[in-house]
């Protein structure tokens, strides 16, 4: 008998955009900082499709958090 997978076996398998209701596949990945909590080399990860990319990238470029946009590929590459 199969088991149904778990919320975070599905995550670890495709990264999902962080969007509020969105299932879709991550393709950007937004690293920011809130310089009242954060150290300044601390980096916080939102997830992006390309739907939500400007949007969400905008929602923390307001506040001054935004630090960097890169696709999910170049960030795993780099870890």
């Amino acid at each position: 008998m199969n088991s149904p997978e778990s919320a975070a076996e599905r995550a670890a398998e495709a990264p999902v955009c962080s969007a509020k209701g969105c299932r879709a596949d991550a393709v950007w990945v937004l690293a920011w900082n809130n310089p009242k909590l954060h150290t300044p080399d601390r980096r916080k990860t939102w997830l992006a499709c390309d739907e939500h990319r400007e949007h969400l990238s905008s929602f923390l470029g307001v506040r001054g958090f935004l630090k960097d946009v890169v696709t999910l590929e170049e960030w795993e590459s780099s870890s």
